[in-house]
């Protein structure tokens, strides 16, 4: 044990170990921010029909939660001999479809392969029902600028919100903005 105290008693010794700490930490944000702005240089661009629920919260301030229509999957979409189960991790298949908005066109345990003009989303399984699955992609939440979010309550009740989505190759996705059609065609 002396040899521990003496080791650690002597301020030489400590320094390259608190540099490779330091180091460490700062590669970590910067990875985090990274992998951020890599997903919107990189990743494939999708938009999503969205209606927004629930605009305000005390303890984090304005933002918009977001429920999407893909999120209701038919049971006819799954594509595996076990049944679905809550909480499972899926992969769902988009497709462009009417008005440039991504459909689901199935949902797969595994990840497929997508074609040209598909999309591969990660998803989990939340309810499963008769004929019906509900997916959540950790997309459901969007930070507004103060005082925005019940505007876009408000116009999510007249019309869906597009949301523009950037998928990265290695999964992760995040939302680039939001748009609020019915205040472009004005």
């Amino acid at each position: 044990m002396p040899d521990l105290l003496t080791w650690a008693s002597n301020p030489a010794r400590r320094r390259p170990l608190l540099r490779l700490l330091v180091a460490a930490q700062v590669l970590y944000v910067l990875g985090v921010a990274g992998a951020g702005y890599a997903t919107t240089a990189l990743g494939q661009h999708v938009v999503l029909a969205t209606t927004p629920v629930d605009p305000r919260d005390l303890l984090h301030g304005d933002f918009v939660r977001l429920r999407y229509v893909i999120s209701d999957a038919s049971l006819n979409q799954w594509h595996d001999a076990a049944a679905p189960r809550r909480r499972q991790g899926v992969f769902v298949l988009l497709a462009q479809g009417p008005d440039s908005l991504s459909t689901t066109v199935g949902v797969y345990p595994k990840a497929p392969t997508a074609a040209p003009g598909q999309a591969v989303l990660r998803a989990w399984i939340t309810d499963v029902y008769r004929h019906s699955l509900t997916l959540r992609f950790n997309l459901e939440r969007y930070y507004v600028p103060e005082g925005s979010g019940l505007r876009l309550e408000k116009a999510g009740r007249l019309h869906p919100l597009r949301v523009h989505v950037g998928i990265a190759p290695w999964g992760q996705a995040r939302i680039e903005r939001v748009e609020d059609v019915g205040a472009v065609r004005k």
